[in-house]
């Protein structure tokens, strides 16, 4: 068994010590200005959110929330009335997040969204659950056995609150099927369109504000409030998750160009249309498409681009791992194509410094294929670390990248050998840090850039960051859903 790391591939005749040369550390002026613009996005995005946190604080506490809370017969009403009104700002939040808004996703990236998502909805629904729970028990004056008879009155007579328990079932579906566990049971099809309720769940929860919230009766200056932050959060979703992918389907007229196997299961899908070079799409990012074949067009599925866009053409590159990706192998050329996108912040956006390092693990190749090609980087400052099952992708292309631009290459063969490594089995008992700081020993000044199944990236990232690599510097694109 290999103890020590294979050696680094590098183009025949290059000199290797590229790869471990004190490059500058440097990089664009307009990727430092976005960098920054980028920042100031995610902490005033922070600050919104507070901000919205301490104006609902304050509406409870101007509606006599904190004397409430201290008598005993108005405590558990007051303490629900707060656990809704937090809810219901969270459950805005949670719907901005998804809504595709464009500075949200070159700040944080789709995957990071979606991750605050997660934290944001779950405590949300928590506290819904909490204020249905404790303000019933207070409309039922403390009594625990009052309570399920009070829950069925307060629905059927109350304004608005039927709707809201309807609201409520429609999220608990949407939390259910997102667990972990059951979501792995279901097509990402399916799971996709389930997910899609949780606005229909929104807009019934929230109305019975209006007509039974105390802070709503009382005070016309919280109504606009409330009535602002919905509409602004119903704006981000038809602007930006239906106006703007229709508007750029309609001007761009993307059509199937060709589709050309590629090996191990994967074909790339070459895409014609007009004006591509106005589409403002980055090499490493992904859409959300839709092939308007027949059957099953109206579920979108995510899949990267794998060349950088030229202006004339996009490729992506797409494996048969379920029923859309499947269904893409068949299509015909002519295919017209809906799309919503780009997205994902695993491009040049992120890049922090000169020196890259590029990771992926099977169809993860895809957006790193991209990103070799589009990145400005002189030889040795760009080193491409390729797991693979059975069959290696895009060999001849990277390899016409190595040849040309002095790309560095290290093929890493073999199923992943333990749940706790990213190495294949073909890499022997070296351990996972040992190997990628021989590789690259430079590596703590190098951007990171990730792509595969999640488990695998994870197991990168720690190496990454036990090599010396900030965080900041890592960027990760997982494959799930």
């Amino acid at each position: 068994m290999r103890t020590e790391p294979i050696p680094l591939h590098s183009p025949a005749g290059a000199d290797t010590r590229y790869a471990y040369r004190e490059a500058p550390n440097s990089r664009p002026a307009d990727l430092f200005t976005a960098s920054r613009f980028d920042a100031g996005v995610r902490y005033g995005a922070g600050v919104a959110l507070w901000l919205s946190l301490l104006v609902v604080g304050y509406w409870w506490v101007a509606g006599g929330g904190i004397q409430d809370l201290v008598v005993p017969e108005t405590a558990l009403m007051s303490a629900g009335r707060l656990a809704g009104l937090v809810a219901a700002d969270l459950l805005l939040v949670q719907i901005v997040l998804v809504a595709r808004v464009p500075a949200l996703e070159r700040a944080f990236g789709q995957d990071r969204l979606i991750g605050i998502h997660r934290i944001v909805g779950s405590t949300s629904f928590g506290l819904m659950v909490g204020h249905i729970g404790i303000i019933t028990w207070g409309y039922a004056d403390g009594s625990l056995a009052r309570t399920p008879a009070m829950l069925w009155e307060l629905t059927v007579d109350y304004p608005g609150i039927l709707l809201a328990v309807a609201g409520t079932a429609v999220l608990l579906m949407v939390v259910v099927t997102s667990i972990r566990p059951v979501r792995d049971r279901l097509r990402y099809e399916s799971w996709h369109l389930l997910h899609l309720y949780a606005y229909l769940g929104a807009g019934l929860a929230l109305p019975h504000q209006l007509w039974t919230g105390q802070e709503f009766l009382t005070s016309p200056a919280a109504t606009v409030y409330w009535w602002t932050l919905w509409a602004l959060a119903a704006a981000a979703v038809l602007v930006w998750r239906i106006g703007l992918p229709l508007w750029r389907t309609a001007r761009h007229r993307l059509r199937v160009a060709a589709v050309v196997p590629e090996g191990d299961g994967v074909v790339s899908i070459h895409l014609s249309g007009r004006r591509l070079d106005r589409l403002p799409a980055a090499a490493g990012q992904f859409f959300h498409w839709r092939f308007l074949d027949g059957p099953g067009w109206t579920r979108a599925n995510p899949y990267s681009l794998s060349a950088a866009p030229d202006g004339r053409t996009l490729r992506i590159s797409v494996k048969a791992l379920g029923d859309g990706s499947t269904r893409t192998h068949a299509l015909a050329p002519g295919t017209p194509v809906l799309f919503e996108g780009p997205y994902g912040r695993l491009t040049h956006r992120a890049r922090s410094t000169r020196r890259v390092v590029l990771i992926g693990a099977g169809v993860g190749a895809t957006p790193l294929r991209a990103l070799a090609e589009g990145l400005d980087y002189d030889p040795g400052e760009a080193i491409m670390l390729m797991r693979y099952t059975s069959e290696p992708l895009f060999v001849r292309e990277l390899q016409s990248l190595a040849d040309r631009r002095g790309l560095q290459i290290l093929w890493l063969p073999g199923p992943r050998r333990s749940p706790g490594s990213w190495l294949g089995s073909g890499m022997g008992e070296v351990d996972d840090l040992t190997a990628l700081t021989h590789w690259i020993p430079d590596i703590a000044h190098r951007d990171v850039y990730i792509c595969g199944p999640q488990p695998w990236t994870d197991a990168v990232h720690r190496t990454a960051r036990a090599a010396g690599v900030p965080d900041g510097r890592v960027h990760t694109e997982n494959f799930r859903w």
